[in-house]
């Protein structure tokens, strides 16, 4: 699966994401368009994507949400608020099910979510 986060401004998303997932990002421009890609791991899910700056590419919160796994969901978090972002749902259990979750605002306006298991 690739996946792609709309942005305002490339830079403070990428340091956003940087500073809150500890991701390290290859920058590219194609199709005139700005993009930072996630690193992608063959390996373990397959899954992939971008942080995209371009006239078709609008930060929203509203429509897919995507969820970031993590180890805290209180840890990351904190580094959400440090870096400009906000929340939007607390974390949440679901001890049924043996996870946690989280919603919060990026820096471009954005809904993200976080998972943890429990």
């Amino acid at each position: 699966m690739y996946f792609e986060i709309p942005v305002n401004d490339l830079q403070r998303a990428v340091k956003f994401y940087s500073a809150i997932f500890n991701f390290t990002f290859e920058k590219e421009i194609m199709d005139g368009y700005e993009m930072a890609f996630f690193p992608f791991e063959e390996t373990k899910s397959g899954v992939t994507g971008a942080l995209v700056k371009g006239d078709v590419y609008k930060p929203t919160k509203d429509g897919v949400i995507l969820y970031f796994k993590t180890d805290s969901i209180e840890n990351t978090l904190k580094k959400v608020l440090e870096y400009g972002g906000s929340i939007l749902y607390p974390k949440t259990l679901n001890e049924k099910f043996g996870f946690a979750v989280a919603e919060f605002e990026d820096s471009e306006g954005n809904r993200i979510a976080l998972h943890q298991d429990l």
